[in-house]
């Protein structure tokens, strides 16, 4: 050991702790956390304060990038060459950036993550919105620190004109804690911010109003809008993102074509990992993978196997690949140097207590120069007031020093004034020089009172600052990338779409459509009807009902789940076209069935759901009742909706109210009448209870329906196009389970029969045969008769047609064109019911 020198004994634990807190400290203020003022980690402030200093601004010419990142190096930023230009890199990709702070020029990489070509082939220069970054840096509106050697000053933080920490997020890994903050439309976070200026008191639900979510550069779609919320009013949440994809049909073959994925998602790794999985078997469907993006866009497509079923595969495509991923907000920013967990709110509150104390200091400045420069004036006037007297005391003086100390003995000037009067030019003793520097010092004592009252008045800073928001806001703003699809559906969409009534229509072979009513037209009876679908070969019409845009739809397969849908969220068709496969629409099992459909109002309503039931019927005669409210919450795989016992399916399902009365229909002609109240309501997997009991094994229900309104007539009509009306007082009530009574006499030549519904004069009656030919007629064309008889023709069927589907429509008087869309109910020959009948409380 040299001499003079001595060992300290110090606890290496005590070591450790202290070492280690010190790095921690350093890398969370001097390295990965952003100030919540500028949005700027230490490396981002450096180089743009660095290129500022080069002048390599918007105005000017490219340099190259290796010219920039030696600057920031030699200057203020003693790291490694490639965290500077990493971070510049970065900064030029359109993928990273919501807001591009550099513009490029040359290969910054790609979102394949092909990397950047080095900094000595690159060239860059600062972007216009990187300009407002540094506006007024010169007035000293931030504080300045040494750099690493003590050689120069540089920002703590800069000026910011536009709320950058909101509008590019960051992210960074610090110690003990990190940070992930997502991007958001400059549009939406400047109307936040003047909302907040305009009432600081204002609540996140409000600001919500006005920043609705996060907005990725690469736009997708934001599936969900809980984590959005709980990240606005917490500073932590969970955000699903979604790829933007659609179905196309290339050279005859469906594909999906994906057009914008998820925020930070490499999409070369995104299509390797995908051919993994797909030679794994984890995915079927996909026969190929294509990635035809360039220039103008992306696009990657997916083509399917024949017998693929593309939703299918869009959702397992979503379930296991980075088509669907999450970022999970973490805002955490340094405020006062100390990092702290920030809301919406708070962000935009430091944002803007920033910017005022940027608008004092700045208008301090401009004070203090216009001030100065008045002083200066008033002595130049002085001059030129006494210009003959103040020449010759110059002239006689042996030197400036002189002169300048003769001036200010003789007209009681300061040593500037003195000095600006000593180095006036001759050319400012002409008479119009003279009158210009009386209308500048006029000029200057109101600029001088404009900003002495700006530092007298909060609410005028504020307004400043509204206003320079506003200008950027003009210059820089435009429309949000990112979609929002708010789960279950929310009010911001309907608003777009008009609640018209429209016609549902299902093919045998499941295609689905909706059409305005108004495509269908009244006939009468005996009429040969007119074309209202295109189908495909030996594929008819089976279902068809009428709803509304903005209403719920259930739909219940005849296994017994339960799926959910708005009806706006149908393709829409014209009367002729064949519609799209519904297993596009609803992620139902191939050898599954839809058979019946119920139209809601809002299943959120608590006591719309809670007043409400669904009443099941199947093809062997079981009944069940089940309230509302259990199908209010639906799943992306379907729900169970009735626990289907073994040869038995389910046939149909209606909305009651609990006090109606359900009639069920065989195929044999006999038909049951019950109180709804005979049956008590169970769980969702429920088997139910016996509702009629069959003929003969041969024997099936057709039909139920729900009466409400005692004063309407029972329809029935056979296979073979005859019907008949009669009273609903013909049929006495039963118990719930017996055989039932005769409602039409069945032979050869009327069918089996195939529909039951209840009526009134006021109700139009829509038949569709199976060769896709539509009729519509009157009900009070038809009179009422007994309940054993064999009723009339309703319609001429040619060669060996039979009718597919029947519908009751209620009549508009005004309008024969038009249907009230809260009286139908469908029946097809299956027995397929569809309802949208509303109890008569509800109407």
């Amino acid at each position: 050991m040299a001499e003079g020198e001595k060992l300290i004994p110090i606890n290496i634990e005590d070591e450790m702790k202290s070492a280690y807190i010190d790095y921690s400290m350093s890398v969370i203020v001097s390295r990965a956390l952003p100030d919540v003022r500028d949005g700027l980690k230490p490396v981002h402030r450096r180089v743009l304060y660095g290129m500022h200093e080069l002048g390599v601004r918007s105005s000017s010419a490219h340099k190259k990038s290796a010219r920039i990142v030696g600057e920031v190096l030699g200057k203020y930023h003693p790291h490694g060459d490639t965290s500077v230009y990493d971070t510049m890199v970065r900064m030029a990709q359109e993928w990273s950036l919501r807001y591009m702070l550099i513009d490029g020029q040359g290969n910054f990489g790609s979102i394949d993550g092909d990397s950047p070509a080095a900094m000595r082939y690159t060239e860059a220069r600062m972007r216009k919105i990187a300009d407002e970054m540094l506006t007024d840096i010169e007035k000293e509106t931030v504080d300045h620190q040494l750099n690493f050697d003590d050689s120069l000053q540089e920002p703590t933080v800069l000026p910011a004109r536009i709320p950058n920490l909101l509008i590019n997020g960051a992210s960074g890994i610090a110690v003990g804690m990190a940070t992930n903050m997502p991007p958001h439309n400059l549009s939406e976070v400047v109307d936040g911010t003047v909302a907040f200026i305009d009432n600081p008191e204002i609540e996140i639900d409000e600001l919500i109003t006005h920043i609705k979510a996060p907005d990725f550069p690469t736009g997708g779609i934001i599936y969900g809008y809980d984590g959005v919320k709980e990240a606005f009013h917490t500073g932590r949440g969970r955000i699903v993102m979604r790829a933007k994809a659609h179905f196309e049909e290339v050279d005859g073959r469906e594909c999906i074509i994906v057009t914008e994925i998820p925020y930070q998602v490499n999409k070369a790794d995104m299509i390797k990992k995908t051919a993994d999985l797909i030679n794994d078997k984890k995915i079927e469907g996909i026969s190929n993978i294509r990635d035809e993006s360039d220039r103008k866009g992306m696009r990657v497509v997916y083509i399917l196997k024949r017998d693929a079923i593309p939703n299918i595969v869009l959702n397992t495509l979503f379930k296991y690949t980075a088509l669907q991923s999450s970022f999970s907000v973490n805002n955490i920013a340094l405020v006062n140097g100390r990092p702290q967990l920030l809301n919406v709110k708070e962000i935009i509150s430091y944002f803007v207590e920033h910017r005022h104390e940027v608008v004092v200091r700045r208008t301090k400045y401009d004070l203090k120069k216009a001030e100065d420069r008045a002083h200066i004036l008033e002595g130049l006037i002085i001059a030129s007031d006494n210009i003959d007297e103040v020449i010759s005391i110059i002239r006689a003086s042996s030197d400036a020093d002189t002169a300048r100390q003769n001036l200010i003995d003789r007209f009681e000037l300061t040593e500037i004034q003195a000095r600006a009067i000593v180095e006036m030019r001759l050319r400012q003793l002409t008479g119009l020089e003279q009158d210009k520097l009386r209308s500048e010092y006029e000029e200057i004592l109101k600029t001088i009172e404009d900003l002495k009252d700006i530092l007298a008045r909060k609410e005028r800073r504020m307004e400043i600052i509204k206003e320079e928001l506003l200008e950027v806001k003009e210059k820089y703003g435009d429309d949000r990338r990112s979609e929002i699809n708010f789960a279950g559906g929310d009010l911001s969409i309907e608003d777009m779409i008009p609640d018209e009534q429209v016609v549902i229509t299902i093919s045998h072979a499941g295609y689905i459509k909706r059409t305005p009513l108004t495509e269908y037209k009244t006939q009468h009876r005996g009429g040969v009807g007119q074309k209202a679908s295109a189908t495909r070969n030996e594929d008819f019409l089976e279902h068809l009902f009428v709803g509304t845009n903005h209403q719920y739809m259930l739909f219940f397969t005849q296994s017994g789940k339960c799926f959910w849908m708005r009806v706006f969220e149908i393709p829409e068709g014209s009367r002729t076209s064949k519609g799209r496969a519904i297993q596009n629409l609803i992620n139902i099992e191939t050898e599954d069935k839809v058979k019946a459909f119920i139209c809601t109002q809002d299943l959120k309503d608590d006591d719309y759901v809670n007043s409400h039931y669904v009443i099941m019927a199947t093809k062997k005669g079981v009944v069940k009742k089940t309230s509302l409210e259990q199908y209010s919450r639906p799943r992306q795989n379907g729900i169970i909706a009735i626990n289907v016992r073994e040869g038995d399916e389910l046939l149909e399902a209606k909305l009651t109210t609990g006090t109606s009365q359900i009639f069920l229909g065989l195929k044999s002609g006999k038909a049951i009448r019950f109180e709804e109240s005979k049956t008590r309501p169970m769980g969702r997997s429920a088997s139910g209870v016996r509702g009629i009991t069959l003929a003969d094994d041969d024997d099936e229900v057709i039909g139920m329906i729900s009466v409400h309104n005692f004063e309407e007539d029972i329809l029935v009509v056979s296979e073979n196009g005859y019907g008949k009306r009669s009273s609903i007082d013909d049929y006495r009530i039963t118990n719930r389970g017996g055989k039932g009574v005769k409602t039409i006499s069945i032979t050869e030549k009327t069918g089996g029969l195939v529909a039951i519904k209840n009526v009134s004069d006021s109700d139009d009656l829509m038949i569709i045969n199976k060769s896709g030919i539509a009729i519509r007629m009157s009900v009070d064309d038809l009179r009422t008769m007994g309940r054993a008889t064999q009723g009339v023709k309703l319609i001429n069927l040619k060669d060996n047609d039979s009718i597919a589907a029947v519908a009751k429509v209620m009549k508009d008087e005004d309008n024969l064109e038009e249907v009230d869309v809260r009286d139908i109910e469908v029946k097809t020959e299956d027995g397929t019911a569809l309802d949208t009948q509303e109890p008569e409380s509800e109407q």
